[in-house]
């Protein structure tokens, strides 16, 4: 059965780094693409960004600039790398990959960002 394991999430201060990893497993093959979603108290979860098997890469404005999404599809590990982290980047963030079947999701990693 597909599995998607994410790791790293944790407290951060505001304006640092922080990098969390997915890995999937039990895929027959790879995932056609591998992104993150989160979702802050309260409110709904939401795109961060995706990566594709062909390299393309896809973020949300919020996260544009300081946010960097990569990964080795070839193993089916997504990375998240935080920079300049701000309060409201604060949520469960959850991995996603896609296959031609259905999606998947991971259970989620907790990321405080502090002020």
């Amino acid at each position: 059965q597909v599995q998607l394991v994410e790791s790293g999430g944790g407290l951060v201060q505001a304006g640092g780094t922080l990098r969390l990893s997915c890995a999937g497993s039990g895929v027959t093959g790879t995932f056609n693409a591998m992104g993150w979603y989160r979702q802050a108290p309260g409110k709904q979860r939401e795109f961060v960004a995706t990566l594709s098997s062909a390299g393309g890469t896809n973020y949300a404005d919020s996260v544009k600039s300081r946010f960097t999404i990569s990964g080795d599809m070839d193993k089916n590990t997504v990375y998240l790398d935080f920079d300049r982290a701000e309060p409201e980047d604060t949520a469960i963030y959850y991995c996603k990959a896609d296959t031609w079947i259905r999606d998947y999701w991971g259970q989620g990693t907790q990321v405080t960002v502090s002020s």
